[in-house]
């Protein structure tokens, strides 16, 4: 068995991931339908987009957002931590394997990006959707 954590993982993984999301997206810029010969289309790219209440799991003391990109042992996802407006206040990527997990916030080119994403997100009234969702059921 290794002895290998996610932390010694976790830039390989963050790099590959953010090299994904830079692709997809300028096609996606271009041509919401566009896609990339082995990675598809951004629409397509994560798993799953939806909002994580207070709460959900131990020690969890604030709400996210959570733009997900693989499940299971092991998974990626992205959380966006944010004001009541829903204005962006922190980005982190989490890459979490069994009972283990490392996180790296977002600085420079990186969160730009995903603040690009996020406010695109956000005028098509997907944050907005996902929060009543998970706030109202």
């Amino acid at each position: 068995m290794s002895d290998k954590k996610c932390k010694d993982d976790l830039p390989h993984y963050y790099k590959s991931r953010m090299t994904d999301i830079r692709t997809l997206w300028e096609l996606y810029k271009t041509d919401p339908d566009a896609s990339d010969e082995e990675l598809g289309n951004f629409s397509e790219y994560g798993l799953a987009f939806d909002y994580v209440p207070a709460g959900t799991f131990n020690d969890q003391k604030r709400g996210f957002f959570r733009y997900q990109l693989s499940c299971g042992g092991p998974q990626e996802e992205f959380r966006y931590f944010c004001d009541e407006g829903f204005n962006v206040t922190r980005v982190e990527f989490w890459f979490l394997n069994w009972f283990d997990g490392a996180k790296k916030i977002l600085h420079g080119n990186d969160l730009a990006l995903m603040l690009e994403i996020w406010n695109d997100w956000r005028e098509l009234g997907v944050v907005e959707s996902e929060y009543k969702k998970a706030t109202t059921e």
